[in-house]
Parts: structure tokens; C-alpha cells; sequence
């Protein structure tokens, strides 16, 4: 349902949004929050679509075709990697690339490989050119499991240069899809949170559950309110001149997942374990929502937003 769902907001022009820093960011997010209100699966698709659009506008590629799904393919693994080649006729790209979301959905990638030099580079690839292989799926849990995500053979395939070597790292933009993921993320978590403000819309509920949910709206408004203002930060500097692009946006996905947590820890203590158990489609979401915040690395990204949060003050 997922893939023919994306597909169709891709048909309906769904998924074509303001670029990040040209004046409209914050609506640009409240609309990935909104698909992925609707499907959390699907909204990650669109998401890494639109990422890409972004990326090849910033980065001078060509724009996707109206009826091309894009990816962006940028997971590394130390077990597997993808390198990239200068032939006679082109780059080619050589090897396995991990966690490819939409492996088998997508009509193009931006992928990123090593080169010769030790650098990395960013490449955009039609993937339904010979020598693109997605390997066996090996994901067991039950959320995100429509994404298809797997990994994903390269031998020999064709590729065009997307900007220089390492620019996919150090351009503005990097930050702003950062904080694109965690409007979906946000998305998620209304979603979920739903049930809690039907059941005390519905007088059903008790004290706590009352209390739970004005744990949740606060938390919640709280994402929304800090994702506004980073957006009117990144339309005022989106080419990070002030260097806090990285500050806003690494603060931005810790109130989002603090937001998360609040929402699937407290919706859950609320109400027990009937819907969790008996409600299939709240179930998939509290699943899904699990499973894409973790693209958040925690205590990791905490710590380097304690050490920019000093330097800034």
C-alpha cells in the first residue's frame, strides 16, 4: 500500500515542494509532516524523492522527471562499499550499497562511492540499468518493512557526477534534509499520539491519561513550534554563511525526538496494551515510527549538539 501510495502523491504532484532555503522551508516541512500523518512508510519515500530534488538543485544535476521516484543512497557499512571508477565512457560504479530504502521501487538514485583518492563522491544512477541488482531482503521487524530497504549490487553500472568529491557532506543543504527527516518524524508522532487525544475527546478518560496527553500536546507543540523557527533561520541564511546551520538543524532533530519518545512512551503507558495489540493500524505505526527515528544515533547526536551549543553561546 505503501509503494502505490507514494507513487500516487508523486502522480498528484504531491511531492513537489518549496526547495529548502527559498523562502517557504517551513511549508515545505509542515507538508512532509502531513504525508507522513497519513503513511509513515510511504512519507520516508517521499522524503528521500524530495531530498533528492534538493540535492540536485543545489549541486547543479539534472531535476527528476515527473514520473521518476528518486533515492538517496547514502549509508555506509564497513563490511560492504561502493566505488566509483573513471572509464573510458564515464564513472562506473562497483560494489554493494547498504540500506537502500525503495530498492526495488525507485526509478533513480543519488548513491554515494569512494573514488581511487580516498574521497567520496555523490552519483546519480538510473536504476534500471544493467548491473543494478537488489540482493535478498534480510529485514525482519514489522516496522518500516514496506520501505524495502535492503542492500543493493553494483558491477559495472553507469553513473553521472552529481558536484565535486565530498560536497554532499559540506554543502547548506546537508543540514536542511537533516531536518526534513524529522518533520516526518514529527508526522509520525501526531499520528500515533491520535488515539490519545480521542480517547479524552471522548470522556473516556481518566486523570492520567488526561495528564499523559498534556505531556504529549506540549512536547509535540513544542517540535512544531521549534521546526518553524528553524526554518525561518535556514530561508534567512541558506547558504550558512553564519555557520549554524548544522546547530539548528542537530537541535531541531533532538527536540523531534524528544517529541517522539514522549509520544510513543506516554501513549503507551496511557492506555495499555489494547491498542497496541487489537488496533492493527495504530500498531503499525507505533512500529514504524520506531524503527525510522533510530536514523537519529542518540547520545551521539546529543553530544556533538552539546559541544556547538557551547560554542555558540
Amino acid at each position: 500500500m505503501s509503494a502505490l501510495l507514494v507513487r500516487d502523491w508523486l502522480a498528484a504532484g504531491e511531492l513537489d515542494l518549496p526547495l529548502p532555503g527559498q523562502g517557504a522551508t517551513a511549508d515545505r516541512w509542515e507538508r512532509l509532516s502531513a504525508l507522513a500523518e497519513v503513511d509513515l512508510v510511504a512519507a520516508r519515500l517521499a522524503e528521500a524523492h524530495t531530498d533528492a530534488a534538493a540535492i540536485l538543485a543545489e549541486l547543479g544535476g539534472p531535476a527528476p522527471a515527473p514520473d521518476q521516484l528518486w533515492g538517496v543512497w547514502a549509508a555506509e557499512s564497513s563490511e560492504e562499499g561502493l566505488t566509483a571508477t573513471d572509464g573510458v565512457h564515464g564513472v562506473l560504479l562497483d560494489g554493494t550499497k547498504p540500506w537502500c530504502s525503495g530498492a526495488g521501487l525507485c526509478s533513480h538514485a543519488l548513491v554515494t562511492a569512494h573514488r581511487g583518492s580516498g574521497q567520496q563522491g555523490l552519483y546519480a544512477v538510473d536504476l534500471s540499468a544493467a548491473g543494478v541488482r537488489g540482493l535478498p531482503g534480510t529485514w525482519v521487524a514489522r516496522g518500516m518493512a514496506e520501505s524495502d530497504t535492503r542492500a543493493v549490487e553494483f558491477t559495472a553500472v553507469p553513473a553521472v557526477a552529481v558536484g565535486g568529491p565530498g560536497e554532499y557532506l559540506s554543502r547548506p543543504g546537508f543540514w536542511h534534509g537533516a531536518i526534513g527527516v524529522a518533520a516526518c518524524w514529527l508526522g509520525g508522532a501526531r499520528a500515533v499520539g491520535a488515539v490519545l487525544y480521542e480517547r479524552v475527546r471522548s470522556g473516556r478518560a481518566d486523570a492520567h491519561t488526561a495528564a499523559h496527553l498534556g505531556a504529549v500536546d506540549a512536547a509535540l507543540s513544542a517540535a512544531a513550534a521549534t521546526l518553524t523557527v528553524a526554518a525561518k533561520e535556514v530561508d534567512a541564511d541558506p547558504a550558512n554563511r553564519s555557520g549554524r546551520a548544522e546547530l539548528v538543524a542537530r537541535r531541531a532533530r533532538a527536540v523531534v525526538e524528544t517529541a517522539v519518545d514522549e509520544t510513543l512512551t506516554r501513549t503507551a503507558r496511557a492506555l495499555g496494551p489494547a491498542p497496541l495489540c487489537l488496533d492493527d493500524e495504530h500498531a503499525q505505526r507505533v512500529a514504524d515510527l520506531s524503527v525510522y527515528v533510530r536514523q537519529s544515533h542518540a547520545e551521539r547526536d546529543l553530544e556533538r549538539l552539546g559541544v556547538l551549543a557551547a560554542e555558540a553561546a
